[in-house]
């Protein structure tokens, strides 16, 4: 241990992602403090990364770590979201920091958690909670980093995360490649902005991830079609994602994807390997907050929680092999033109994925008008531009869409988009009804073109169900020949002759 304070921040927790950071840090010049609950996994840290730029010091007790950081203290917290963070928090209490230091939570903790973390330990410390999101590789060469929190204390942080972040040219916006260890990016964008106060960084991290389900799903569901609609075997159509790529549909997701699918299967002779995954989809549980939160607020995004759904249903694997046997579905097969078809299908994932973030940024926008958070959306799209996992070429669209107007209630009256989808969503329909008509399940593609359709309807069947409502219970309705008049209430068994 220095004789007196050496690091420039601390870190807890040497899993996966907290390695990584440290190093990323570190490569930037910054010192950093590390410490984790199994000493020996602290240790064969430092022993393998003996040499970079900032340096590590190693620290076997919280007590050593707090004493190791120069004030005022900032430490990182990356563990398991819920009770373990609050744990750590006491930790570092109990071991003597300050008021003024700052303790930054970087896991997937729920919103929430971190307003009332803020609150609870306001008397001990400055209760700060960042997303970041990039997986391994974003956290070691650049990740996107969405910081909510004290604003003070973000002057203090914002050095180290703009050094940290991934970065986009200032002119293309464009990710920048990541660097290598010890030689990270120089110059480029960062990306990352203050989100706002309490639990805003979290809370858009919760609809990252959501929007990240979202893109999924369909990725999945275009690739399900190729293959059961056309007969294309995994290589065929990672090519087909691959030209993808090369256009609107431009990602980090869809770029791992024509990866996956042209990966071949060590075991099967021209085999591809993701034909011998079990398609059985696990979740952390951000999406399924996602979809609380929408009904929480009553914001509609059906295409979150379809992606939800077909996560739920993909688990009933047992279940779902016996009801194949026993439920009949089309027997027809497709038979038109394959080109046309694939071309259908990337329009119906491309128009769905704008559908699909119109709904995440309104939830965005309603969470921060609720809690008065005043999230800049066009910023937000700025910063996952590069190191996210939702990273995508057309989110500079989105960019430029509430640069215009800010007050933009929805993506799909944009003009960019509204021209896009307008034309495109003959090829949207042919896709979709193909599917449902040859019984291809479609869950996400489906409720995206649900909401297109229903958010474009001047009328909807809601008449009927207020006055369903007001049958049985009295709920009274409003008459459209009336507008601004008081709710009434009819009678409607005596109308009918009850």
């Amino acid at each position: 241990m220095p004789q007196q304070p050496a690091a420039d921040i601390g870190l807890i927790g040497l899993a996966v992602m907290g390695e990584n950071l440290a190093l990323n840090i570190a490569d930037h010049g910054f010192k950093v403090a590390v410490y984790n609950r199994t000493t020996e996994t602290m240790r064969h840290f430092i022993e393998k990364n003996p040499n970079t730029p900032g340096g590590l010091i190693a620290c076997e007790t919280i007590e050593q770590l707090v004493q190791s950081i120069k004030r005022p203290r900032k430490f990182i917290i990356l563990v398991k979201a819920g009770p373990a963070v609050d744990a750590v928090v006491k930790q570092l209490i109990d071991a003597g920091i300050a008021t003024d230091d700052i303790v930054v939570d970087c896991g997937n903790s729920l919103w929430t958690d971190t307003i009332r973390r803020e609150k609870d330990y306001a008397k001990q410390c400055k209760f700060f909670g960042s997303g970041v999101s990039g997986g391994e590789v974003g956290a070691r060469f650049g990740p996107s980093m969405m910081p909510g929190g004290d604003p003070d204390s973000w002057k203090h942080l914002k050095p180290i995360w703009e050094a940290v972040a991934a970065k986009v040219d200032a002119k293309t916006g464009r990710p920048i490649e990541t660097g290598r260890p010890g030689k990270p990016v120089v110059g480029g964008v960062p990306c990352t902005a203050y989100i706002g106060p309490n639990g805003a960084g979290h809370y858009v991290k919760m609809i990252h991830n959501g929007i990240e389900y979202i893109d999924m799903q369909l990725i999945c569901e275009a690739y399900f079609l190729m293959q059961n609609l056309l007969g294309m075997k995994a290589n065929e159509i990672g090519e087909v994602f691959s030209q993808w790529n090369e256009g609107d549909l431009d990602s980090y997701l869809i770029q791992i994807t024509a990866d996956i699918l042209k990966q071949p299967d060590p075991l099967h002779k021209d085999g591809y390997l993701v034909d011998y995954v079990l398609d059985t989809a696990g979740q952390k549980g951000t999406g399924r907050w996602t979809s609380q939160v929408g009904l929480d607020l009553g914001v509609p995004i059906p295409t979150m929680n379809s992606a939800i759904e077909a996560r739920f249903i993909s688990r009933d694997k047992a279940e779902r092999v016996a009801a194949s046997k026993e439920i009949e579905g089309p027997s027809a097969k497709f038979t038109g033109d394959k080109k046309e078809l694939i071309d259908a299908i990337r329009a119906a994932l491309y128009a769905s994925k704008i559908t699909s973030y119109a709904q995440g940024m309104n939830l965005i926008r309603e969470g921060s008008k609720v809690n008065n958070w005043g999230i800049d959306l066009g910023e937000l799209s700025r910063i996952w531009k590069g190191g996210c996992i939702i990273r995508a070429q057309f989110l500079d669209k989105i960019k430029q869409a509430y640069l215009a107007r800010p007050d933009l209630p929805n993506l799909l009256v944009d003009p960019y988009f509204k021209e896009w989808v307008s034309a495109s969503q003959a090829k949207w329909r042919t896709a979709v009804t193909t599917a449902q008509t040859l019984g291809v399940p479609t869950l996400a593609m489906s409720a995206s073109l649900a909401y297109f359709d229903s958010y474009r309807a001047a009328n909807l069947p809601a008449n009927l169900t207020q006055a369903q409502r007001d049958y049985f219970g009295a709920h009274t309705y409003e008459r459209v020949d009336k507008p601004g008049a008081p709710a009434v209430h009819t009678n409607w068994q005596a109308k009918a002759g009850h």
